[in-house]
């Protein structure tokens, strides 16, 4: 079951990541971003990668959040 909910959170917040990398970037440039006033000097791939990741976990946060959230009280106190 605990698989089963993993997939319920990764997989939509893998699809909401995308979506939001794409739409981020599509008004931004990569090159052009700058961390603490300093220019990055970062390839455009890297820029994508790390954003996407950070995207994701930060999506994966919200669906579990979500889930914990839909749990009913039974489920979360209950001893293993």
């Amino acid at each position: 079951m605990l698989r089963k909910r993993l997939m319920w959170i990764a997989w939509p917040a893998f699809l909401a990541a995308a979506v939001l990398e794409m739409m981020v970037f599509a008004v931004l440039d990569p090159e052009a971003l700058s961390l603490f006033g300093a220019r990055l000097n970062w390839s455009r791939e890297a820029v994508y990668t790390v954003t996407f990741f950070i995207f994701w976990v930060m999506m994966m946060v919200s669906s579990a959040l979500t889930m914990l959230l839909s749990l009913a009280p039974s489920e979360v106190n209950r001893a293993n």
